[in-house]
């Protein structure tokens, strides 16, 4: 967005929401600059630097918010910080599968939720590309839930037995589908009900940090649950849980996960190594619903456009 649109769109916001909207439009001026320093300074280290078999995505999940529930989940040990390529998820598909390691790319099977993947990526750079969210999108949700994820990297790694895997899970990103949220939230908490997300209510103090937080945690407890059944259901002697980046809640006046941006709590995320042995005891199921993927849609509904 050039200059000229964005003092256009401000003067709209303003008049049409007063404070809030000057607050929203300075948030883009903001980004804007972090996404264009950003960018274009190399920072982090890419994932095939790494020894790893399996690797888990958490979307969005702060390196602080994985270390409050790590005592609870047997199969999280130490949680290290590791700076990612990246900043938001195309950003990082981006800074990830690179040229200097297509070989390894070539290698792996990508099982993904994420969206972004139909704007980067392509089934050739791939052992296997499983997109998920073509047909596991949960149209109430607004979101693909852990489940379809987890069912289709287990059944990628005993049919395939790829040398490396991915899975790239889309919570604890909002929205927040956990069971536990509503007690947070008098209204929708998904940001369904308008074209608001739960980071915009945030910012603009309609909720708490606090209730923010709590139902935060929740949506990682969620997809952690699955985490634990995909573990017991696939081989992999070296299993690293980590995240293509956090999530900012006001540090340096940002919100959300903004392309190029370089605040730590963003560009560092958890880094906790374990392991993984298929006990066999979970038979993966395979939904396919058919609703039509509108990718500007459902991007806009996790607050990207």
């Amino acid at each position: 967005m050039g200059l000229t649109d964005w003092i256009q769109r401000s003067y709209a916001r303003i008049d049409e929401d007063g404070r809030a909207g000057a607050t929203d439009s300075l948030d883009d001026l903001y980004s804007g600059m972090w996404r264009y320093l950003g960018w274009h300074v190399p920072r982090g280290t890419n994932i095939y630097e790494r020894e790893w078999d399996t690797l888990v995505i958490l979307d969005a999940c702060r390196v602080d918010l994985l270390r409050e529930v790590a005592d609870e989940y047997s199969f999280l040990g130490p949680v290290g910080s590791f700076e990612s390529v990246g900043s938001m998820s195309e950003e990082w598909m981006e800074k990830t599968f690179t040229e200097e390691y297509a070989e390894e790319t070539r290698q792996t099977a990508y099982v993904t939720s994420n969206i972004f993947s139909e704007r980067v990526l392509s089934t050739d750079q791939f052992l296997e590309l499983d997109e998920v969210w073509r047909y596991a999108w949960d149209n109430t949700l607004g979101i693909v839930p852990p489940r379809p994820v987890t069912d289709r990297a287990i059944t990628v790694a005993r049919d395939q037995q790829p040398d490396r895997m991915i899975v790239h899970y889309m919570q604890p990103h909002h929205p927040f589908i956990s069971d536990d949220v509503s007690e947070h939230f008098a209204a929708d908490p998904f940001g369904r009900e308008n074209e608001t997300t739960v980071v915009d209510a945030l910012r603009r103090g309609e909720i708490s940090r606090d209730a923010f937080w709590d139902a935060y945690r929740e949506n990682l407890r969620l997809v952690l649950n699955d985490v634990a059944v995909l573990l017991e259901n696939h081989d992999a002697e070296k299993v690293i849980i980590t995240a293509d980046h956090g999530d900012a809640l006001g540090e340096w006046g940002i919100y959300d996960h903004p392309a190029g941006c370089l605040h730590p709590v963003v560009k560092n995320v958890p880094w906790s190594v374990t392991t993984a042995t298929d006990e066999n005891e979970y038979e993966p199921q395979l939904i396919q619903n058919k609703h039509e993927a509108n990718v500007e849609e459902r991007l806009r509904g996790l607050g990207y456009l």
